[in-house]
């Protein structure tokens, strides 16, 4: 792998420019040119600093990977399930279906089967962009890699299979430290807060109030997507399923305005009855379009492609394999041929804020949190994945690939860590002296047009 690496560390930089502009082409060029607005706000927040470049560039990533070794995975832990873009600002709170909110993974767009080091290597590379904007040292970021990668393996060894390990999640009673605190934060937010924000009520109803990134409907588009919405029902399982009077449409709104990795996607707001007539307990559904997931740049596997209907279909059976209590309103549609994946816009669901995280010892804690969470993530996805993609213990392959070289593969994620993330700080130079001289196409400004 260190040859590589090198390779990469000392690439031409017009070659790497090159790189750069055209992996970003290539995979958003339709929805580039439906919207550049959208895709020039995305650049311009890629170019605030190097983590927020690598948490919009995921595609270039995995180009990257395509051309390293991987001497850590065999023929079972190569096709496991993966969130696909775990970087440390992926992470956060949810509702669990068995309504329990924990902690853990979150933001399932670019989930896909790859390899299981897949998910470890992007998120150690992010931690050290994160640590080095720290201003930590070379040898705490070192530290705090390994603290991640040991709390990963010490929680696959912990999972047997067994259905009270599955559920066994992080908690409020199972948590510290900012994760602790997070969580607290979540059990104090509610949907009538949320319901406020976003609607208002109008004569014996909800409607949605107009505002930054609301687009109302005209009658045929409406009709197209309250369609769509009534055949998602049929694919969430049965035994999550809510009477059919919760799923009807009160209203329904066009939305934008999404973050890094969603920019120009088209979605829809959706209000429903939710699980009984008061005002209160109205819910909001988030249909968003799903496209091709970053990973399945470089896996080259029929069995998983044809596996889905769409990439809708694909999204929220990744969320189901990846979470053990997903959303009970989580499932899919399409619209005019594209899949859409469906979920409550849930007031429960906040990110991991790493600003309140200024410390060595305070990232530690967090890091082991995330460890647990990216075993726990991994090991139930065998257990309750729809299909039969992983017919194995996930622990099992993983600790027998690694049997006698979890130092090793400790030391060789410390170090692709601290290189990989060198690289990334290149390349956000790279990307904002192409973008801000106009290299990229189709993001132009209009005031250069």
């Amino acid at each position: 792998m260190s040859d590589v690496v090198h390779h990469l560390e000392t690439e031409d930089t017009d070659e790497r420019t090159r790189t750069i502009i055209d992996t970003l082409l290539d995979n958003s060029a339709d929805l580039m040119v439906a919207s550049p607005a959208a895709f020039r706000a995305k650049f311009r927040k890629m170019a605030a600093d190097p983590f927020a470049f690598y948490r919009g560039s995921a595609w270039l990533f995995y180009a990257d990977l395509a051309r390293l070794e991987d001497p850590w995975v065999d023929e079972r832990t190569r096709r496991v399930w993966i969130q696909g873009d775990l970087h440390a600002g992926n992470f956060g709170t949810s509702m669990a279906g068995d309504g329990a909110l924990v902690f853990g993974v979150n933001d399932f767009d670019e989930s896909y089967l790859g390899h299981f080091t897949w998910d470890i290597e992007r998120l150690v590379a992010s931690v050290a962009l994160l640590g080095w904007a720290k201003a930590f040292s070379n040898a705490e970021i070192d530290d705090l890699v390994a603290g991640y990668v040991r709390s990963y393996l010490a929680a696959v060894r912990s999972f047997s299979g067994t259905r009270g390990e599955i559920e066994l999640s992080l908690r409020r009673g199972t948590t510290t430290g900012v994760v602790h605190d997070a969580l607290v934060r979540a059990r104090h937010r509610n949907r009538e807060t949320l319901l406020a924000s976003l609607t208002e009520v109008e004569g014996e109803g909800r409607v949605f109030r107009d505002g930054a990134g609301v687009r109302r409907l005209g009658d045929e588009e409406r009709v197209e997507v309250e369609a769509a919405f009534g055949r998602y029902r049929a694919t969430i399982p049965r035994g999550k399923r809510l009477p059919d009077a919760a799923y009807t449409v009160v209203d329904v709104v066009g939305r934008s305005g999404f973050g890094i990795g969603s920019a120009g996607l088209p979605a829809y707001t959706v209000l429903v009855e939710g699980f009984d007539e008061a005002l209160e307990n109205d819910v909001l559904i988030s249909m968003k379009r799903a496209v091709p997931p970053a990973p399945s740049r470089i896996v080259d596997d029929e069995r998983t492609r044809s596996a889905f209907t769409d990439h809708g279909h694909r999204t929220a059976t990744s969320q189901r394999a990846l979470q053990a209590q997903a959303d009970r309103f989580l499932g899919h549609t399409r619209i005019a041929g594209v899949g859409y994946v469906v979920a409550e816009l849930s007031p429960y669901e906040t990110d991991l804020d790493w600003d309140e995280v200024t410390e060595p010892e305070d990232a530690a804690e967090v890091l082991a949190h995330l460890g647990r969470a990216t075993a726990k993530a991994h090991c139930v996805s065998d257990a309750d994945a729809e299909t039969d993609l992983v017919p194995f213990q996930v622990e099992d392959a993983v600790l027998a690939v690694l049997e006698g070289r979890e130092a090793d593969f400790v030391d060789a994620m410390t170090r692709f860590a601290r290189r990989y993330a060198a690289r990334v700080r290149d390349d956000h130079r790279l990307f904002v002296e192409a973008f801000r001289s106009d290299r990229i196409p189709g993001v132009t400004s209009t005031h250069r047009a």
